[in-house]
């Protein structure tokens, strides 16, 4: 499946066409179009990857994995720069990893 087909898929899943899509992106007319036949910039391709809360992977079709395989926010906290992180920051980080999970099943 190529890029320009994936972005289709995912804005049809979404109820919308291409066009809207450009036009929530800010993006001109007929960019995303163009997609099948000329290499799109990378910033593009992310912009298109983040509203549709998917890796630039996926849309480029170097994986069929929408997301990348998930972080565990432990150990992206544990490179906090040397700080300790306390009890109170531990369980909000908590609650924004629960708040992703529950993000992430509403839109699939």
């Amino acid at each position: 499946m190529t890029l320009f087909e994936r972005v289709k898929k995912l804005a049809g899943k979404n109820k919308m066409t291409i066009a809207e899509l450009e036009r929530k992106l800010e993006m001109g007319s007929n960019t995303l179009y163009k997609w099948k036949k000329q290499k799109p910039s990378i910033d593009k391709v992310q912009k298109v990857a983040d509203y549709f809360n998917v890796s630039v992977d996926f849309l480029l079709g170097r994986t069929d994995e929408k997301k990348l395989p998930e972080q565990d926010i432990d150990t992206i906290a544990a490179h906090h720069d040397g700080e300790e992180w306390t009890e109170e920051e531990l369980e909000e980080i908590e609650r924004f990893k629960e708040f992703v999970r529950l993000k992430r099943k509403q839109q699939e």
